[in-house]
Formats: structure tokens, sequence, C-alpha cells
């Protein structure tokens, strides 16, 4: 969520100085709108915010009414209908995120060194997914679903590193977070060689080459270690970012093209482990490239209302908190209302619990942790 699950700054880039073994920016070609420049804060990419929740809320749809599980008495194909045929699609939210995640990671680590780098990531992450981690097990204990929580697994939980610990995730949705952690690691070897054209378009071959020969070499670890099923999701959202920020060309359009290939070919496993069809799943992955490529070339300035900003903020502990309490609440309210009022309510009190927990926890904590952590990078870089 992997967020994807992603920088909350969304921002249009700024031209800066060209520093010394880095590529002057590029000329735009005809037509091409140029990146803002202004000093200070840089204005924000709104749609990204926006597109963030609609991939959670595709996510949302797809755990609580394409229902996998079968948390509802009757089915969710009873209870909903063709909502229900729509919703199975809904894990593809994933995909986006990811796409996403390549545009804004690499947006929002331009010109930052590795320190900040981490920092940022760290108090994106960690704030919300540590309530979220305690509100799971809780919720777990209280509506039991499977093996009993073990204290073991709730510290291994927060370290948000339980899948190299051999730890189960407390909510299944956190698996998306050891696939972005995996990038988070690959991204900050570049950031700390200090990020440039030419470095960022090797690194989108690279990590092509390694997705695809990896596999072959029998080592399931090793492959979810380079992130072989999903690096061609955040190498398009790279390469898009590059696209919007340097301008388009061949080769940045053939990384992408290149990309959507790759993915379009993993689909078919992808489909049958969610048992639905590979046609809709090919048309709904496609679709999300090309609506991150209108992106990539400033398609949606015209996206500025502010409350997309906020829909962007819920995203995060939205997807966090979605499954195990919605799971929970389905099994224990479905006798008290009808299926599509108690899915309407437990929706809204979800999206409310979202805005509770960014708003009372995930930005201060977040502050602070900022404050402390700035504090602790700048005492390292003196020591050294």
């Amino acid at each position: 969520m992997t967020q994807a699950m992603d920088e909350r700054a969304v921002a249009a880039p700024t031209i800066n100085p060209v520093a010394p073994g880095q590529r002057p920016e590029l000329p735009r070609q005809a037509g091409t709108p140029a990146p803002a420049a202004a000093p200070g804060r840089r204005p924000r990419l709104l749609v990204l915010d926006g597109l963030r929740l609609g991939a959670a809320l595709m996510v949302v749809a797809y755990h609580l009414v394409g229902d996998k599980i079968g948390v509802w008495d009757a089915s969710a194909a009873t209870n909903f209908g063709p909502v229900h045929s729509v919703a199975k699609y809904g894990f593809l939210g994933v995909q986006l995120f990811f796409i996403i995640s390549g545009f804004v990671i690499c947006m929002s680590a331009w010109g930052r060194s590795v320190g900040d780098f981490f920092v940022s990531r760290v108090v994106r992450l960690y704030p919300a997914y540590w309530f979220a981690v305690l509100l799971a097990a809780a919720v777990l204990v209280a509506v039991p679903r499977g093996p009993r929580v073990q204290a073991r697994e709730v510290v291994g939980n927060l370290t948000m590193m339980q899948d190299f610990l051999g730890i189960r995730h407390l909510d299944l949705s956190y698996w998306t977070l050891t696939v972005e952690m995996c990038f988070y690691i690959f991204f900050a070897v570049l950031v700390a060689r200090g990020l440039s054209y030419r470095g960022v378009v090797a690194f989108c071959a690279i990590w092509t080459v390694a997705s695809l020969i990896v596999p072959k070499l029998g080592s399931p670890w090793l492959t979810n270690v380079v992130a072989a099923s999903h690096s061609s999701y955040f190498i398009a959202g790279i390469a898009l970012y590059l696209i919007h920020r340097f301008g388009p060309s061949l080769l940045l359009w053939s990384i992408v093209g290149l990309s959507w290939l790759i993915a379009l070919t993993r689909l078919p496993n992808l489909a049958q482990a969610r048992d639905v069809a590979y046609a809709p799943t090919a048309v709904i992955v496609t679709l999300f490239f090309l609506v991150m490529a209108a992106v990539a070339v400033n398609r949606f300035a015209w996206v500025k209302a502010g409350w997309v900003a906020t829909a962007g903020a819920l995203t995060y502990p939205l997807y966090l908190i979605h499954q195990t309490v919605g799971l929970a609440v389905i099994e224990r309210a479905q006798d008290l209302m009808p299926p599509w009022v108690l899915i309407t309510a437990l929706v809204a009190a979800l999206l409310l619990a979202a805005w509770l927990i960014h708003r009372l926890i995930e930005r201060p904590v977040a502050r602070w942790m900022k404050r402390q952590l700035s504090a602790s990078m700048r005492q390292v870089r003196e020591a050294s």
C-alpha cells in the first residue's frame, strides 16, 4: 500500500541547478508543458492524491464486497450481485499503487541526501502503521480468525519486517509494504550516489533485467527480494516521472511500454490466483498505465480542488485498517442490518477512522519523528 502507499506531499518538480556529474535538464519538445520552477514549496500534483484514494477504495471493495474470505453468511455474490462481479477486480488497485509509488518516490527523492530520504520514508510509513498493527491485534483477539495472536507476532509486525523474520502478517494487506520496502532499499542506493537522469534510466534497465533473470535461478527468496512480480509497475512509474521532469523521449516511452508488456505477460497467473478473467485485468492495468501517462505529460493540471489532498491523506490509514477491522465488523453486524446498509455505513466509518488516525496520530507523531531523526542525521554527518 504499500502505499502504496507514498509521499503525501505530491509535488510537481522544480528545475534544480546541475550538480557535478549530473546530466543537465533536457529541452522539452514543442507542445509539452514546462515544470513549475517557483522557489520554495512546490505545487502538488493533486491528481495523484485522488488516484491513490481511488486505488485504496478498489482494494477495500475487493476485500469487503469481492469477499474472497467468505465472511458473509449469504455469499457476497448473492448480497451485491453485479457490484460483487466488479469488486472482484479491486485487487488491481495495488498495481496502481505501485505505479504511483515509482513516480512519487523518484520525485520526492530528487535532490535529497540518502539521510533525508531515509527520514522521509520512516516518518511517512511508521506512525499510522504502528497504530494499525496494535488495532489489528486487538481486533483479532476480540474477534478471532485463524490462529491465536501471539505477542511475538505483534512485536514482529511492529518492525514492518515480518516477512524477513518469518512471521505472519496480522493483516494480510501488509504484504505490499514488504514489496515497497524492497523498492525503497534499492532506490536508496541510487539516492546515495546522487540522482541523475542517466543514473535513474540505468536503474530502470538493471532492475528490469534482474526481474527477468532472477526467477530463472530457482530461488523464491531472491525472486521476492527483487520484487520480480511487481517491478514493472515501479519501473513504469519512475520512467513516467522522468517524462514529467525532463520531457518525453523515445527511450523513456520505451521503458514504459516494455514495463506494460511485461506486466501484461505476468497478469494471467495473477488473474488465475484471484479467480477472475484475464481480459478485464489486462484492460484495467492498461487504463492505469494510460492515466499515469496522462499525469506525466501534465494533462491533469486542472485538478486543483483542495479536498483532493485531504482524500489522499486518508489513503494510507484506510489501507492499513480496512481489512481486519472491516471483516470483523461484517462478521458481527451482518445479522443486524441489510448488507447494503452495512457496507455503506462501514466504508463511511472506515474513512472517518482513517481521517482521525491521520489527524490525531499520523501528523503529530510524524512531525516529532522528523525533528528527532533529522537531528540524528545531522549528528551523524557532523561526527563523520
